[in-house]
């Protein structure tokens, strides 16, 4: 479909889904122990050629990794977050006409950002609402429109990236670095068969049985060494306190114990997770020259260290992470909001990027497409991802050249959100040999057919993958 085509947005609607957590989370001092599912379904039309086609986009509303506001209640920020997300919504109709769903993404952003400000008006809030929450707010619209674009043109949505279709090269998003230069560099032509799942060990997470106080008894496992018995892992996404360093050593030695007591021959890959809350960059080195020392094989097993200072990188301009970047590859995730923050987080030692689907569809492209311009190391994490939104992201995944893995913990927590899927996609949900199979996942649209129970008669032609 060329630049020339004009698609509109002829309607658009949302719908909530609340999940309580089978057990909480703990990351960055907070505990988690329920998510909303935020829906968006809407209509495009390719005027022209007399043709309609629709698409839906969920995402959990993980208002406690996207605004961990000290002057806000979690309760306000997700009820903000959620009312800025319907407005988003309903202005959709009313945006002008573009080509395709990365032409419309601009639009999208700025109408978030004034919906955004109007919002904190109205509700005479004390803070402004962050970027990164503004850009979860939308990204459920943004993930709708690749879905209806790929059904529109009865094609995957990941192979509607050409130059055909966009219009050209990535320098309209990505500036002139990127004239002559086009999404195939960074995207496959058709997915992974199997993806590595990152299973994450939360800080409240019992390692052991020996950890185990208040058993759930539903069946599934229920601490570190089930999960890998019964599901056969190898990654692990490992939450530390990056405050309490006795702590933080002593927890990975433990985990290193038992993946070494359960499975000692398999090649494991970890990566530890700091959540913002290191001091310097003094702490990371001492972290891991402890487990050098403690721990050796540990240190080879460990593959990437995930956003261990605050998201506002500029705010602490002297901490930089040459240092550790030189041991280990350093990534950024919440820092992650727009080229800028991309571009200065590589000027400040950082190596790679974690990009989320919860920040938008089209930028995370985008973003994996500057990741293999400059050399940076890309990853695709989740964000307690459920149901359609855990499979929008291992789509994703399963596209980014290079990618061995894609985190998934919503199997974890929130195993509820999954059960509708269960009988069409149960190997993404229910998994063995500690990898999802990624080729299932290369459809039309999004990648995947969904449930007829969840749809009504106006999306029926969703349950079509």
């Amino acid at each position: 479909m060329s630049k020339s085509t004009k698609l509109t947005i002829v309607e658009a609607e949302s719908e909530k889904f609340p999940f309580v957590y089978r057990t909480p989370l703990k990351f960055g001092g907070r505990v988690v122990k329920d998510v909303t599912v935020f829906r968006t379904s809407l209509t495009i039309e390719d005027k022209a050629k007399k043709k309609t086609a629709v698409g839906m986009g969920e995402m959990t509303m993980g208002t406690a990794w996207a605004w961990p506001s000290k002057q806000l209640s979690p309760e306000m920020a997700l009820r903000t977050v959620i009312t800025l997300a319907d407005r988003i919504v309903q202005a959709l109709p009313d945006l002008e006409p573009a080509s395709h769903p990365l032409h419309f993404w601009p639009q999208i952003k700025a109408i978030a950002k004034a919906k955004a400000a109007e919002l904190v008006e109205a509700m005479k809030l004390t803070e402004p609402i962050p970027d990164l929450a503004i850009a979860l707010a939308a990204s459920t619209a943004d993930i709708a429109l690749h879905d209806a674009y790929g059904r529109l043109n009865n094609a995957n949505a990941f192979d509607c990236l050409t130059p055909e279709h966009i219009g050209g090269d990535l320098s309209t998003w990505l500036g002139e670095d990127f004239v002559g230069k086009h999404f195939q560099d960074a995207i496959l032509s058709k997915p992974t068969s199997t993806l590595a799942l990152y299973h994450l060990v939360g800080s409240l997470d019992p390692l052991s049985t020996a950890d185990l106080s208040k058993p759930i008894g539903d069946g599934l496992p229920e601490t570190l060494e089930e999960w890998i018995r019964t599901q056969h892992l190898s990654h692990l996404k490992i939450k530390l306190t990056g405050q309490d360093l006795d702590a933080d050593v002593g927890r990975l030695v433990e985990i290193e114990r038992i993946a070494m007591r359960v499975a000692p021959t398999r090649i494991w890959s970890y990566s530890m997770d700091f959540n913002e809350a290191c001091e310097n960059e003094d702490y990371v080195i001492d972290f891991l020259e402890r487990i050098d020392r403690l721990a050796r094989e540990a240190i080879g097993k460990l593959h990437y260290i995930e956003q261990p200072m605050g998201r506002d990188l500029r705010a602490r301009k002297e901490v930089t992470m040459h240092r550790v970047s030189r041991l280990k590859p350093v990534v950024i995730d919440e820092s992650l909001t727009d080229l800028d923050a991309f571009m200065f987080a590589k000027q400040q030692g950082y190596s790679g990027i974690a990009i989320k689907a919860c920040k938008g569809l089209s930028d995370s492209l985008l973003f994996a497409a500057a990741a293999k311009n400059y050399g940076m190391k890309c990853y695709v994490q989740d964000l307690t991802c459920v149901g359609a939104s855990f499979l929008t992201s291992a789509s994703l995944a399963s596209r980014i050249a290079g990618l061995t893995a894609v985190e998934g913990n919503g199997r974890q927590y929130c195993p509820a959100g999954n059960k509708d899927w269960e009988s069409l996609y149960r190997p993404m949900f229910k998994v063995l040999g500690g990898v999802v199979p990624t080729e299932l996942l290369g459809g039309v649209g999004l990648g995947f057919a969904w449930p007829r129970n969840l749809l009504s008669k106006k999306y029926a032609s969703l349950a079509q993958g």
